[in-house]
């Protein structure tokens, strides 16, 4: 996760938003958004990139783009008459396909940085490392597993294509406002770029979400999945400053797909 788009990291500043920005300066920072968290097309941005941090608001508008197309191949999926399980893991791989696997990638590293390294520095030198061990590979089995099965559940209800998009962007919204509670843990890279931001962008992102959200699945289960997924954002920040003192991009990667994770079985719980 902490390759990509390397150019739009350099270009963070900090600074306090005073005021809103112009229309076009908006729709660069959702490009940024989506060009950083997907591989969906998005456009070109021109000379004057927004800055990694004053685009962490649009971070649930990027899962927007990766939810409708999860949700439209389910709905295509379901309506030619696939199984729903067959139907449920066509669009987690969509859902994949759409993000180039990135948040996976990051809950991996930090399964295996975690798990495998004794000091501060090794995890972070494990993280870096492009290669995965077998505590990625489990992590990404069982994530991938719990989420096919909760999606499949899901279909069997109806209104499945709401969950699928609903959560695309409340768990990402966890990311965008756990990079204001954290400080860097290198001095480099993705997490150190989008350090340089305040937290009303992750406050923005979070409103942003949960609006959305509620109105695909109401009040009531929104506000039970919201819960839920902020507990368990808070406690994957809370290891991390512990184990490595801070956030990376992995870490990120890895607070998106815990959330969305977490989501899916709270909602296949409510049932």
């Amino acid at each position: 996760m902490s390759q990509r788009h390397g150019h739009l990291c350099r270009s963070g500043r900090r600074g306090r938003v005073t005021s809103l920005p112009p229309l076009p300066e908006l729709i660069k920072q959702v490009q940024v958004a989506v060009m950083l968290l997907t591989r969906l097309p998005a456009g070109r941005l021109g000379d004057a990139v927004p800055g990694l941090g004053r685009s962490v608001w649009a971070f649930p508008l990027a899962g927007l783009a990766v939810g409708l197309v999860s949700g439209l191949v389910l709905t295509l999926a379901l309506s030619l008459g696939l199984p729903e399980p067959l139907a449920a893991g066509l669009a987690v791989m969509t859902g994949i396909l759409a993000t180039g696997g990135l948040h996976e990638d990051g809950l991996a590293d930090l399964a295996d940085g975690f798990g495998g390294g004794a000091t501060r520095a090794a995890r972070l030198d494990i993280m870096r490392d492009s290669r995965i061990g077998s505590y990625g590979t489990l992590a990404l089995i069982i994530g991938v597993g719990l989420r096919w099965q909760a999606l499949t559940l899901l279909c069997a209800e109806g209104g499945a294509i709401w969950a699928v998009i609903a959560l695309a962007m409340l768990s990402r919204a966890a990311p965008a406002m756990a990079l204001g509670l954290m400080p860097a843990a290198r001095a480099d890279g993705l997490g150190h770029a989008a350090a340089l931001t305040s937290r009303s962008g992750g406050g923005v992102a979070i409103a942003i979400a949960v609006i959305c959200a509620a109105l695909l699945l109401g009040p009531a289960p929104v506000l039970a999945v919201a819960l839920v997924i902020a507990i368990v954002a808070l406690a994957t920040c809370a290891l991390a400053m512990r184990m490595i003192g801070g956030q990376t991009g992995d870490v990120m990667g890895a607070v998106q797909q815990l959330a969305e994770i977490a989501g899916f079985l709270t909602l296949a719980a409510m049932l």
